[in-house]
């Protein structure tokens, strides 16, 4: 889970840098503005895309997806589950 967070935290800032730096060298006329909007719209249709993604893949592995909680993961217990057991 950290690597993941590490990752999207050199990722994203990495996406609008580099697409800010490609927008001034293909676009000399657009001011720092524009290619500021364009950068952030970007980075965020991305960021977009991979959280509809994530979603998607949670909906598919899990059968009930408004109470199954932990569906599909290792740790396999939920909170609710584990303080009923103790019961």
């Amino acid at each position: 889970m950290l690597l993941t967070l590490a990752g999207g935290t050199l990722f994203f800032p990495g996406l609008f840098a580099l697409c800010s730096w490609a927008l001034r060298r293909w676009g000399p006329e657009w001011t720092c503005t524009d290619r500021v909007m364009i950068s952030t719209r970007l980075v965020s249709s991305v960021q977009a895309v991979l959280a509809t993604g994530s979603g998607i893949v949670i909906i598919r592995s899990c059968n009930d997806v408004a109470t199954g909680r932990g569906c599909g993961g290792t740790l396999g217990i939920s909170l609710w589950a584990a303080s009923s057991r103790q019961n």
